[in-house]
């Protein structure tokens, strides 16, 4: 086994202190937002520097967070979002990836251009807000899901994976009589699992921090996702509803425990999906990056 030279030495202790510094400076904002979450409101607003701890633990906060109905309809139509979204947004982007790998596709190239072009282009918030209104989908959650059904990068992704296949594989399937169908769910398919993985994580993310599309087109607070019930909550400072069995002297500071605590009611979910889809992400991106 070959001895580190002293230089290597002192490359590995400085790296590691430059992870170990990079991992607590990403880390701690977390850290203070679930521990200001837990801390007793009055406590919190008269504190100042770094909260290593909840001051005073209390559980105030998420009691009056998952009290507040618009809370668990903003999570019920969240779910709703992300697993319709979701499933749509993949089957949509498999299917059109791998047509648009085919090299024998008519009109592919022109396709993919028109294709590439709403990236960059589009007709604007007006016009997309009428066609909307005129095909009746105002303040319902279809609003949402149809008009951005597809995601355009994570479609280029998907070609991308599946133009890396060798086209021997191809071949040697339709020579043995396998239809189009057979080849992508049979062959293409198991072999972009992982870049698959990564458009499953970019649409579920895209879904679950869902709130301008429903801003515009809904009006009805029972039907909003949860992003933008914590935008409410955040940003327009809508925590009366949370605070109306709190004393008038602590409902400024019972509010501000309950915004953290809905940050990270908000933001868990994803924190726990993420670890699983992890292994994949890597391997997918490279190979969605491989071949253009």
């Amino acid at each position: 086994m070959r001895r580190h030279t002293r230089g290597e030495n002192i490359f590995n202790i400085f790296d590691i202190v430059i992870m170990v510094v990079l991992m607590v400076l990403t880390l701690y904002p977390l850290l203070y937002v679930v521990f200001a979450s837990f801390s007793d409101g009055t406590r919190l607003m008269r504190f100042s520097g770094l909260l290593t701890h909840p001051l005073g633990f209390s559980q105030a906060a998420y009691k009056s967070v998952f009290a507040n109905p618009n809370i668990m309809h903003g999570y019920a139509n969240t779910l709703i979002l992300v697993v319709a979204g979701t499933a749509m947004g993949v089957i949509l982007t498999v299917i059109g990836g791998y047509c648009l790998s085919r090299k024998n596709m008519m009109w592919r190239n022109t396709i993919m251009l028109a294709i590439t072009f709403t990236m960059f282009f589009n007709g604007g918030l007006i016009p997309t807000y009428l066609n909307v209104q005129r095909l009746g989908l105002l303040d319902t959650l279809a609003a949402i899901l149809l008009p951005t059904a597809i995601n355009t990068f994570n479609l280029i992704i998907m070609r991308t994976a599946f133009l890396s296949i060798p086209d021997s594989l191809v071949e040697s399937a339709e020579l043995d009589g396998a239809n189009q169908l057979i080849i992508l769910f049979r062959i293409a398919l198991p072999l972009a699992l992982p870049t698959v993985m990564v458009i499953v994580l970019y649409y579920a993310v895209e879904r679950w921090n869902e709130w301008f599309n429903a801003m515009i087109y809904l009006q009805d607070a029972k039907k909003f996702p949860l992003a933008l019930v914590l935008r409410e909550i955040l940003i327009q400072e809508s925590t009366s509803s949370m605070t109306q069995d709190v004393g008038v002297g602590d409902k400024e500071s019972v509010s501000l425990s309950i915004k953290y605590a809905v940050i990270v009611v908000a933001t868990l979910p994803i924190l726990v999906l993420y670890p699983f889809l992890q292994k994949y992400f890597v391997k997918g991106v490279m190979v969605g990056a491989v071949k253009g």
